[in-house]
């Protein structure tokens, strides 16, 4: 029998496993079904992810903590895992989520700001030292967390730190020695440029920090913004460590029934162009490949069509498409020509365009403009 007709057959039989007599076998069911997807969770499809997803959420509510503190240590490092599931095991007790939150690329910046934001202190310090953390989830940190997750940040040479972060940690070193110390040691902070930003409140404590240089910080010596900053760092291109992490956060947001236009406009707002492109696979049923290729060939005329098949508004379509990673950054130029194109396309027409492309495997578009060819 395959794992797949396996976990069928096990979702099959959940329900009937009540009372204190079942209490083994649902453990068992449990753990094994975990350890069961774990060994095909590259081969699932859309539906039988769902299925497990469905299970084992219901196993959840009737097992011992030891049960789910297993699940969540077997479904922890799984490039893809029942993003239902996983969520709720994240917000357990820490024994249980302790693994999901260092190591799950399935949980996005917004599932980890909400859990630092309603959770515990521990929960924070196990975020706080995970192998990236986002500007947005360390300003999370610093604004609700106590000593144990901050001085974790600090330490965690992965997390980035924006200008408002570092003035508020500035200001917390004041009256802590082992966070002043550790902001000292940090080498990505230029404490010579921040200085002339920072209140002259803090003045004092800089003198401090400032004894040892770093490396110069595009964000505080620039005076840019966290958006700006996400943006100008798209110029390096595709990053594909970063696809990968944003691929496997997207199709949980898709499997949740959350990749809406307010996800994608969070996407923009904050530069997250890999989730953005990851966006555009999942929603319209791409491979991952053939998006990457367009980026990757500055395909304007391929992105312009299929935003406007997938019926985003011309205001959506101007925010996302800066912050994708393209090979090279659009001129401002190609921004416009975009735009312009995108306004006069009509949506049933890139749909048929989009589909013809589909149709053919995405190996011939001879019914596509080029991309010098996208003008009003």
């Amino acid at each position: 029998m395959s794992g797949f007709e396996e976990g069928h057959r096990a979702v099959a039989n959940i329900r009937r496993l009540n009372g204190e007599n079942g209490k083994s076998e649902r453990d068992k069911l449990f753990r094994n079904m975990a350890r069961l997807f774990s060994y095909v969770s590259d081969r699932c499809d859309d539906q039988q992810l769902a299925q497990y997803d469905e299970a084992l959420c219901l196993l959840a509510e009737l097992v011992e903590l030891e049960a789910r503190a297993h699940v969540a240590r077997v479904l922890a490092p799984l490039k893809r895992a029942p993003s239902t599931v996983v969520l709720k095991l994240a917000n357990d007790d820490i024994e249980v989520a302790r693994p999901l939150l260092e190591f799950s690329n399935v949980l996005c910046d917004d599932d980890l700001i909400d859990i630092i934001q309603n959770q515990s202190e521990a929960h924070r310090a196990a975020i706080a030292g995970r192998a990236v953390v986002a500007e947005r989830v360390g300003a999370a940190i610093v604004e609700h967390g106590e000593t144990e997750s901050v001085l974790q940040l600090v330490r965690n040479a992965k997390a980035e730190l924006g200008r408002a972060t570092l003035e508020k940690l500035v200001a917390l070193a004041a009256d802590h020695a082992d966070l002043a110390e550790d902001l000292r040691n940090r080498s990505d902070i230029d404490w010579k440029s921040l200085r002339g930003e920072i209140e002259s409140a803090a003045d004092k404590v800089l003198e401090t920090l400032a004894e040892s240089e770093g490396h110069f910080d595009p964000v505080t010596a620039d005076k840019i913004n966290a958006v700006v900053y996400k943006r100008m760092r798209n110029r390096a291109g595709f990053n594909s460590q970063e696809w990968k992490q944003a691929y496997n956060q997207v199709r949980a947001l898709s499997e949740r029934r959350q990749l809406d236009d307010r996800a994608l406009a969070r996407f923009a707002r904050f530069g997250y162009g890999h989730h953005v492109a990851a966006s555009i696979s999942v929603l319209l049923r791409v491979q991952p490949e053939i998006v990457v290729k367009w980026l990757a060939s500055q395909d304007y005329a391929a992105i312009t069509v299929a935003l406007r098949s997938a019926g985003f508004t011309a205001e959506l379509f101007t925010a996302l498409t800066p912050t994708l990673p393209w090979r090279d950054l659009p001129t401002p130029e190609h921004e416009a020509m975009m735009a312009s194109r995108f306004k006069v396309l009509d949506e049933a027409e890139a749909r048929n365009i989009f589909e013809l492309w589909r149709t053919h495997g995405f190996r011939r578009r001879n019914a596509a403009p080029e991309p010098q060819a996208l003008s009003a």
